[in-house]
């Protein structure tokens, strides 16, 4: 019989165990291979993969009685029921941290994503190799990061926000290492290559709006959000303003323009409708990256004068061009 002091460790082994069992070993290899991003399960059973910089591929399939299975462990370890009454269990897997969101009877089968953690940090300089961005963007970003401008990346889903994040904060920690980065996520997406730095995870009692107060008092030199989505925003465009300049937010928007509206949008949600003038002042480069037909790419930098005469001052700087 296991003594007491054990029983915890191997409790949480048997739920490793069968969690493997359940998602077989097609996905373990997807999940050990360190250029898969996403693993996605559609309701007909078929298993696409995406692989960082690639188009998504359909790869294998996966049965709704064994999909079925793996949610319904997920949601008792989250302590939750999934069924009917409440189809959708979102947490991360115990095994690596992946993101996975699923479906249950909402659809005629299962479905969901395992979104893993970028474990390469990409420089800029890796951005020009791979024709993502161009080398007059990549020195906009430079002196950028140097000149502590506050950096709104912006883009849709899956196109390489976060990969281009950590970019970012690795360039700062070339340059300012000793800079104190406080990072908040709500899963761990970020790659943080910065050796002085607080990262932050929210969670359903700790939200990104607290975290953002509490940082105030973490003493950051720059403040870094893997991705604003709600009424947060009021608080870090206010962060932003008052001596926390140099840094970097993520947003879903479909180009640079919108992200800035997507801001408003947000702010409004916390409680903040007319903030345009202190985004205009808060914001200094907007990023839009978009995948294309075989990767993804920077298509344009825009730099943010203020807000005057009812729009955003808005300058061109860098487009790509092939």
């Amino acid at each position: 019989m296991a003594s007491p002091l054990n029983a915890p460790e191997e409790k949480a082994q048997r739920i490793h165990e069968k969690l493997r069992r359940e998602l077989g070993p097609q996905i373990l290899a997807w999940l050990a291979d360190d250029e898969v991003i996403e693993i996605m399960l559609n309701p007909d059973g078929a298993l696409w993969v995406e692989r960082l910089g690639q188009r998504p591929e359909h790869l294998g399939r996966m049965p709704p009685h064994q999909a079925e299975a793996l949610m319904m462990t997920l949601a008792t370890l989250k302590g939750q029921n999934i069924g009917y009454s409440n189809p959708v269990i979102e947490c991360q897997l115990p095994l690596d941290g992946s993101r996975f969101s699923g479906t249950i009877q909402a659809v005629h089968s299962p479905s969901f994503n395992i979104r893993r953690r970028a474990l390469r940090i990409f420089s800029l300089a890796d951005y020009i190799t791979a024709n993502v961005m161009t080398r007059a963007q990549a020195q906009l970003l430079e002196r950028g990061i140097a000149e502590r401008r506050n950096i709104l990346v912006v883009g849709g889903t899956g196109s390489g926000k976060t990969t281009l994040a950590n970019a970012l904060i690795a360039q700062i920690a070339q340059v300012h290492p000793w800079h104190r980065l406080v990072i908040i996520e709500d899963t761990p997406e970020i790659q943080c290559a910065s050796p002085n730095a607080v990262i932050m995870q929210t969670y359903e009692h700790f939200t990104t709006r607290r975290a953002l107060e509490a940082t105030m008092r973490r003493r950051p030199d720059r403040i870094i959000v893997g991705e604003v989505r709600g009424g947060e925003a009021r608080t870090l465009i206010e962060a932003w303003n008052t001596g926390h300049a140099g840094g970097i937010a993520t947003v879903h928007a479909n180009d640079a323009r919108a992200g800035l509206l997507r801001l408003e949008m947000l702010c409004a949600i916390g409680g903040a409708p007319d903030m345009e003038m202190a985004i205009g002042h808060a914001v200094n480069l907007l990023v839009f990256i978009a995948p294309i037909t075989g990767g993804r790419r920077v298509e344009e930098i825009m730099t943010v004068d203020g807000y005057a005469a009812g729009a955003y001052q808005l300058s061109k700087a860098e487009m790509f061009d092939a």
